[in-house]
């Protein structure tokens, strides 16, 4: 997988409850045994931590991007365990340190007082693959057949008892999905 060049336009999820349509664009390069990751976002919730990852299926499944018709109990929202049956689940963290794929951390980007954040980082793609394969039992990224999600919502935000997602000791606001988009090949 040398010299490739993958995107995403990340558009808004879950905007019409959180009052805010969080929106960006992202992209994924690789040249030799580096990933460049570049994550661009506006009108994400301010002031607060967001979460960001691409999921996607072990099997190798084609993933797509979660809408309003994945909200299956009909809260208003579509909350992380909602988003699975079409996106996959979480594989790799765009946080400080994505290779380590230590998912439940406090080391992603923190939106602006205007709600936006860049992210950029370089990412060996031997220790990415290798740590993959231990955790998917496959060293293919297969960018092209994943979604990124960016998630993250105040907590003083209110969330119905029906809204789930907890990771660790993060519940749902941590989780929440506030934008996806689908990765492609450019």
């Amino acid at each position: 997988m040398t010299n490739k060049h993958f995107v995403a336009k990340i558009v808004p999820l879950n905007e019409a409850k959180i009052g805010t349509a969080a929106h960006g664009n992202a992209s994924f390069d690789i040249e030799g045994d580096q990933l460049k990751i570049s994550i661009e976002m506006w009108d994400t919730p301010a002031g607060i931590q967001h979460w960001e990852h691409f999921h996607g299926f072990p099997d190798g499944q084609d993933a797509a991007i979660a809408t309003m018709t994945q909200d299956v109990n009909g809260d208003g929202f579509v909350d992380l365990p909602e988003t699975e049956p079409v996106s996959g689940t979480t594989m790799v963290p765009f946080n400080d340190a994505p290779a380590d794929m230590n998912i439940p951390n406090d080391e992603y980007p923190v939106a602006d007082d205007q709600g936006h954040f860049a992210y950029t980082k370089l990412v060996p793609l031997s220790k990415l693959s290798a740590n993959f394969k231990a955790a998917f039992n496959d060293t293919a990224l297969a960018l092209d057949k994943r979604v990124i999600y960016i998630h993250g919502v105040p907590s003083g935000l209110n969330l119905p008892a029906s809204v789930a997602g907890e990771v660790g000791h993060y519940d749902a606001h941590v989780t929440l999905p506030i934008a996806v988009g689908k990765i492609e090949v450019k």
